[in-house]
């Protein structure tokens, strides 16, 4: 076979790019219909990825709400977005139509490291026309309708436009919680996670326990630099990663451990390789995952994050016994996978377990350390505020004992400055991104089914027609002395 000529390879590029053009048109039709939220001009295939500043986003995207209003729209090469500004916008769509904007994109860089859909419920093969025929002949009600879910020898309908029936669909999509596919396995793994931490009294310590205990273990180290200046961050890391796992793993790490400071420095590789701009880049471009080698050094980080989960879940199985009481999330994990055995739609596996606890590792850990740092910097930039703190502090606890819980109903101002530090901190100012499973209606816009919706909280958190002093540091935002009440 020989090698193409310079007309036939001019042949190849030609209808290459008029089939990238199609591919592109079919993605941003919608563009064109009336009710469609505006958007700067896009490029064909690009879309408006050389308009965006990744750089700074919330920035780029307060100067398009200037233009466009508090919705505008993007197309990201053949993904489109939306974005919502603003209280009213972020209001109505998560809260009115919590259930309609509560998917997640895919992110197919996870189907490329190994963590594919089979984590979050296993997907049924195709069927035979045999096993279709036999399935007809044991099931009530068939029907040739290819909207039907067959589970269990039994054949269930569903009507799209009904919520309560949008569940029973099978979705196979990214494993874990945070990340993962809106639909029974998502509400499966949220009400597991939620209930299990409600009720961790049932180990050795509460998490009230490990807290305060932690807390103790981080002030001796930080006495260990005699006043010496030094930057608390990476002891704000250890001690946050030790009290999740407390929860996963029922444990400790000691601060020098060599295997901690190596769990920690994998967890920060993981999390720079999955909020950095190539990998944003693949997300939309997918086809080049197909490259091979590329998935594997662009996210050696997590993959070797993942390997040492791994062999921690394995030493932790060894030590688990089934009679008695789950010590930890991990061992009552894994005695729902035992009652999940024979189960195929259950998304309680041993995959989705290693996903789950990653998502509790690098959600908890940098959303609160990072938070902590931002107090300990505002407390040295207001004595003012500091000393307001700790006299509430004084007061309401002393000296002789560590802080509880029950305190908290007790301490309006601290309440206060604890929430002042979160929204002026800002440290998650787009949030996570949500996706439409049904198409909605926002502000008199019409939203498809499928369209990625970007929430920009930094306009929640900075609107001067919310808050008094925007941009600056103010408690009394949230608080009320107990004079005025």
């Amino acid at each position: 076979m020989g090698l193409l000529t310079g007309a036939e390879l001019w042949s190849v590029a030609i209808f290459f790019a008029i089939f990238l053009l199609l591919v592109d048109l079919m993605h941003r039709r919608h563009r064109w219909t009336a009710r469609y939220p505006p958007g700067p001009m896009s490029l064909p295939v690009l879309g408006n990825l050389l308009q965006v500043d990744f750089q700074n986003m919330p920035a780029g995207f307060q100067k398009l709400r200037c233009r466009f209003g508090d919705l505008f729209s993007l197309q990201l090469a053949f993904e489109s977005v939306v974005v919502l500004n603003g209280l009213t916008a972020l209001r109505e769509a998560l809260v009115r139509h919590s259930e309609d904007t509560a998917d997640r994109p895919l992110l197919h860089t996870n189907d490329h490291v190994g963590f594919g859909p089979r984590s979050q419920g296993k997907c049924r093969k195709r069927q035979t026309w045999q096993e279709k025929r036999q399935q007809k002949q044991t099931a009530t009600g068939w029907t040739e309708d290819p909207t039907v879910v067959i589970k269990t020898n039994v054949v269930i309908k569903w009507d799209r436009s009904r919520k309560e029936d949008e569940a029973l669909r099978p979705k196979c999509g990214l494993p874990g919680v945070l990340q993962a596919q809106y639909g029974s396995a998502w509400r499966q793994q949220r009400r597991f996670s939620v209930s299990t931490f409600r009720h961790f009294g049932l180990g050795k310590k509460s998490l009230e326990q490990w807290v305060t205990e932690e807390a103790r273990c981080l002030c001796a180290a930080f006495t260990n630099y005699n006043g010496r200046p030094f930057s608390p961050n990476t002891l704000l890391d250890k001690a946050v990663c030790n009290v999740i796992a407390s929860l996963l793993y029922a444990c400790r790490f000691e601060y020098d451990d060599p295997r901690f400071i190596r769990l920690l420095s994998l967890l920060r590789d993981t999390i720079d390789e999955e909020s950095g701009f190539l990998a944003m880049f693949l997300n939309v471009f997918p086809v080049l995952l197909n490259i091979p080698g590329l998935p594997d050094k662009v996210f050696s980080g997590k993959k070797a994050f993942m390997a040492l989960q791994d062999e921690l879940l394995t030493e932790h199985k060894m030590t688990r016994d089934p009679t008695q009481p789950p010590r930890d999330l991990i061992d009552a994990f894994l005695a729902e996978v035992e009652k999940a055995k024979g189960k195929p739609e259950s998304s309680f596996n041993d995959e989705n377990l290693r996903m789950v606890v990653a998502d509790l590792f690098m959600a908890g850990m940098v959303t609160t350390s990072i938070t902590l740092s931002w107090a300990l910097l505002l407390m040295i930039l207001h004595p003012d505020v500091q000393s307001h703190v700790q006299k509430e502090i004084d007061e309401v606890i002393g000296q002789a004992r560590c802080p509880e819980m029950a305190d908290q109903a007790h301490m309006p101002y601290t309440n206060a400055v604890i929430h002042e530090v979160q929204r002026f901190g800002d440290i998650l100012p787009l949030g996570a991104p949500h996706k439409t499973s049904r198409d909605i209606e926002l502000q008199g816009f019409l939203i498809p089914k499928g369209t990625t919706l970007i929430t920009n909280l930094s306009s929640v958190l900075k609107d001067e027609t919310v808050w008094e002093k925007p941009l600056h540091f103010h408690p009394e935002h949230s608080w009320m002395p107990r004079a005025a009440l």
